[in-house]
């Protein structure tokens, strides 16, 4: 193909959660298809969901996924800054895939100018080493309360001079009053490096949107590049929300507690997609159904959510549980929160202090200021059990000892990992991702009482999915380069 008129694309959304993740995925794939060098690029992400790189950091969950499209391996240069909330107005600041410090969200907005000075560092390694980049904003352009110092929108389109595609989603409703208001919040400049509109989500019949199409194109002075569909049964990691689960699928139940800090609820795509398991996720105030599995996930606040899981009565259902045969599993902070206590001497997560855990496994908890980032992969075993292919990833601040540690969830390559109570009801393990690979993920629900003949490739089902998002979006690729190469004068 020739030479693109662009060599940095940033894909902004009229809201939260428009699509802005997904179309970045999409053009990476395509671009990659084409045969050129791309890279993904997210300035700065707020989100629990995260990875880990090759290069030993962490990023935004969507990021990784987008350098799966982009056929790459995942680089803490496409994520510089990454924002883990730990309260409503508190967030852990991680730069170049490592924690610099625990801020408030006033001293985080002084903070900007220097974590600026990482975005274009990134951003201008990523342009030494890939033919394009394609960058997802965050959030809106159009919060205007955050302009000054922004590092995630137009602050950081008009630093590095790039075009911008505004993406918004019909389905939530009022899509055209999103567009036009997203643009009468911004300057002259601002609104002229827009060079398109994507409509995202889109079910029905197009003829019934093309009168407002024209309304759009008409008021605005500038092209819808195409309009996408709403795309049905689609496997991409999530930045952040828990999207709902499908419930009453399969006869497996498996509850999990929506904690308020849950991160990495990615843990569980796996789960959701099977066809034998009933996956709920039950939140604050919600009764609490019967299940045969009870998995505590991941926590960016591991000593307030075990005071939510308190005040919410699940200490008294867990016993139940377990008196009656079911088993639980806790991932990362759910490990944690299984055993005897988790101590907090630093206030790395909040104010420092011991909190008495669900006393399930022998085990106590200390958080530590260095958090352990590692990829982990090999073959591994349960408990006297057969050898199966085990690949995950460990993010936490704790340090575990006890004697449940000599009874391990996982024995990878001779070594013990996680650890699992006297009468194997409990199993604790720092490994997210556990249910991602096809033969550990069989291994663990087979270990909690589901033998079934269906096995899910998360892989597979991910890549089907970037190519089916992909597809939809070519026309909108072509037409963008047809506007750009036809377009004259300054963004």
């Amino acid at each position: 193909m020739s030479a693109l008129p662009f060599r940095t694309l940033m894909v902004q959304g009229t809201t939260s959660d428009a699509g802005k993740s997904t179309v970045v995925a999409a053009l990476c794939r395509l671009l990659w298809r084409r045969g050129l060098g791309v890279a993904p690029f997210k300035p700065q992400n707020m989100a629990l969901n995260s990875a880990v790189t090759a290069d030993g950091g962490e990023i935004g969950r969507a990021q990784a996924l987008q350098a799966i499209a982009a056929g790459v391996e995942a680089h803490t240069d496409m994520n510089p800054v990454l924002l883990k909330p730990s309260s409503d107005t508190g967030a852990q600041v991680i730069i170049h895939g490592r924690v610099r410090a625990e801020m408030n969200a006033r001293d985080y907005h002084q903070y900007k100018t220097v974590a600026m000075g990482a975005v274009l560092e990134s951003h201008a390694r990523l342009l030494s080493q890939y033919e394009v980049v394609v960058v997802e904003g965050a959030g809106s352009p159009a919060e205007v309360n955050l302009r000054d110092r922004d590092i995630a929108n137009m602050g950081f389109a008009e630093a590095v001079d790039c075009p911008v595609i505004l993406v918004a989603d019909i389905d939530r409703g009022g899509v055209f009053a999103h567009i036009v208001g997203t643009l009468s919040c911004l300057s002259e400049s601002e609104r002229r490096r827009i060079v398109g509109f994507v409509i995202n989500r889109f079910r029905g019949d197009i003829r019934l949107l093309e009168p407002g199409l024209d309304w759009l194109e008409q008021q605005t002075g500038k092209p819808v590049l195409g309009v996408l569909p709403y795309l049905h049964g689609m496997y991409l990691d999530a930045e952040d929300a828990v999207q709902p689960a499908q419930s009453g699928k399969g006869g497996f139940r498996i509850v999990v507690p929506s904690l308020p800090r849950m991160s990495n609820h990615t843990d569980f795509d796996a789960l959701r997609a099977h066809p034998d398991v009933d996956l709920r996720f039950v939140r604050g105030g919600e009764a609490i159904p019967p299940a045969d599995l009870i998995i505590l996930p991941g926590s960016k606040n591991t000593r307030g959510d075990l005071a939510w899981l308190r005040a919410q009565g699940w200490p008294a259902h867990l016993a139940r549980h377990l008196r009656y045969g079911g088993k639980v599993i806790g991932i990362c902070g759910g490990f944690q929160m299984l055993g005897r206590s988790v101590a907090d001497p630093h206030g790395v997560e909040a104010g420092p202090g011991v909190s008495k855990g669900l006393g399930l496994l022998e085990i106590d908890t200390e958080m530590a200021r260095e958090k352990r980032l590692a990829l982990v992969s090999g073959q591994a075993s349960l408990a006297r059990g057969a050898s199966f292919a085990l690949q995950g990833y460990e993010i936490h601040m704790g340090v575990t000892t006890g004697a449940a540690l000599d009874r391990p969830a996982f024995v990878i390559g001779g070594r013990g990992e996680g650890a699992r109570s006297g009468d194997d009801q409990v199993l604790g393990t720092y490994l997210h991702g556990v249910f991602d690979h096809p033969e550990a993920g069989a291994a663990l629900l087979a270990w909690a009482g589901l033998v079934s003949g269906h096995v899910v490739d998360t892989a597979a089902l991910r890549e089907q999915s970037i190519d089916r998002i992909a597809d939809a979006t070519a026309p909108v690729f072509d037409k963008l380069l047809a506007v750009m190469r036809t377009a004259t004068g300054p963004l």
